[in-house]
């Protein structure tokens, strides 16, 4: 079986500070079947300038205003021509040179329509400060406050089309929203890969401020009620408790 060629996305905005080394992760790895697309939310640094001294290395570029990193997000999905597609965003890049041979050879030797992987968050300094190790995928686990990190998360193309993109009604909580849908609602079962892929910047959006946080909790608590989590209250408990083992 070919190898599927992967979609790649990276979405940003006035990210001249990381945007160098997003791209740089990408263009290192050893797996060369796919294609790069970078969708920019109009820019007003030198972020544009630094993604075009790569132009080489970019199939697709588009820099225009949108309305936040979900939309734009949909706006690479629907440009994707890959059997399967990804998100890294710019604050974030690639373990090493090898994570998308990874990611493909799960997809072509395990027959599956979603993988998953482990990811570390680190400061400036590329410290190491928190660990996401994500385990194995079981019917539920959802309920119980469990959910894959997000850099991770790759799945064939076509899912998109069969169950719907990134919904915008969802603020912070949308990518959230949509692996619940994926996994949880349309039961499709993931593939772990158990090695960190993706090195992640600290600072989300949905933890910038408490205002932000309790938005962020209610709009989990929306994409629970939605995608028949049994007792999303319960589960908005459990979801930030089960991440309390990622700092030791």
């Amino acid at each position: 079986m070919q190898d599927p060629k992967i979609s790649l996305i990276t979405v940003c905005f006035n990210a001249e500070a990381s945007i160098s080394r997003c791209i740089e992760s990408v263009i290192s790895q050893t797996f060369k079947s796919y294609e790069y697309i970078i969708i920019d939310g109009a820019s007003t640094d030198n972020t544009i300038n630094i993604i075009k001294k790569y132009g080489a290395n970019i199939n697709v570029l588009v820099s225009e205003p949108d309305k936040g990193i979900y939309d734009a997000i949909n706006k690479g999905i629907r440009l994707a021509k890959g059997d399967v597609v990804g998100i890294l965003n710019a604050d974030d890049f690639f373990a090493d040179s090898n994570a998308l041979g990874l990611i493909a050879g799960a997809f072509e030797q395990k027959n599956t329509e979603i993988v998953y992987a482990d990811l570390d968050y680190v400061d400036t300094d590329d410290k190491i400060i928190r660990k996401w190790r994500s385990g194995e995928y079981k019917t539920g686990k959802f309920n119980w406050g469990w959910m894959p990190p997000h850099p991770t998360f790759y799945c064939k193309r076509n899912l998109f089309e069969k169950y719907g993109y990134y919904s915008l009604e969802y603020g912070t909580a949308a990518d959230y929203e949509l692996m619940l849908r994926f996994i949880h609602r349309s039961k499709i079962n993931p593939f772990y890969i158990k090695k960190v892929l993706i090195k992640m910047k600290t600072g989300g959006a949905s933890n910038k401020s408490l205002s932000n946080r309790v938005k962020g909790l209610l709009f989990d608590f929306k994409a629970m009620r939605y995608n028949g989590i049994l007792l999303p209250v319960l589960t908005i408990i459990l979801k930030p408790v089960s991440k309390i083992s990622q700092y030791f």
